[in-house]
């Protein structure tokens, strides 16, 4: 990232905890990157969960993933814990596009931020719906000013 686009703490809306595993490093000693990609992915789906929009077994409307990014800015290596911040950049009329940004002890930088687009569908004919008007409702409280 260069210094013009670096994510702050402040610009994120609600945080997750993340706790680095053994696992996430790498032959070079730090995370390696499809791991971000997961953390991005359990911060979202665990707050959706949490939030009770999302039943992963059995809701009629579920997010496929429809396009990723991240940048990267400093390593992270475990055992650091990580706190994702989420924000919703913007809403459509059947998609979201969630920003997250990893940030680590002491650091009010993010070592990482991504965003995930996701298209709702219909669970049995996986055409795009309408966001359920729950689940709308749940996205406006970390959508952020930018949108």
């Amino acid at each position: 990232m260069n210094r013009d686009s670096v994510e702050t703490r402040d610009r994120y809306k609600l945080y997750r905890p993340i706790q680095t595993r053994w696992s996430d490093n790498d032959v070079y000693g730090h995370v390696n990157n499809v791991v971000y990609y997961a953390w991005f992915d359990t911060a979202i789906n665990g707050w959706l969960i949490e939030q009770q929009v999302l039943d992963i077994a059995s809701s009629p409307v579920i997010g496929l993933v429809v396009e990723t990014g991240c940048r990267y800015a400093r390593s992270i290596s475990y055992p650091e814990p990580v706190e994702a911040g989420l924000r919703v950049a913007h809403i459509g009329r059947s998609s979201v596009r969630y920003e997250v940004g990893l940030f680590t002890r002491n650091h009010d930088e993010a070592a990482a931020a991504g965003f995930f687009v996701h298209v709702y569908v219909d669970r049995e004919t996986m055409r795009p719906v309408p966001l359920p008007d729950a689940l709308r409702a749940c996205l406006e409280t970390i959508r952020s000013g930018a949108a």
